[in-house]
């Protein structure tokens, strides 16, 4: 349980680097990109939250 909750936590911390970057990105092109993964990684994390609930 202790790996997951280490994994969900740095899903987190990518997700809210991604958004910094995104946010910041003056490329439009680039600024998209950096949102979808922020998104990505945001449902990666809560599908690793899902999981840990259901297995306890």
């Amino acid at each position: 349980m202790k790996d997951m909750q280490a994994h969900l936590e740095k899903l987190r911390v990518e997700a809210e680097e991604c958004e910094l970057i995104s946010k910041l990105a003056t490329n439009p092109t680039k600024k998209e990109l950096f949102a979808k993964l922020a998104a990505h990684h945001r449902e990666l994390a809560d599908e690793v939250e899902r999981t840990m609930k259901a297995s306890t």
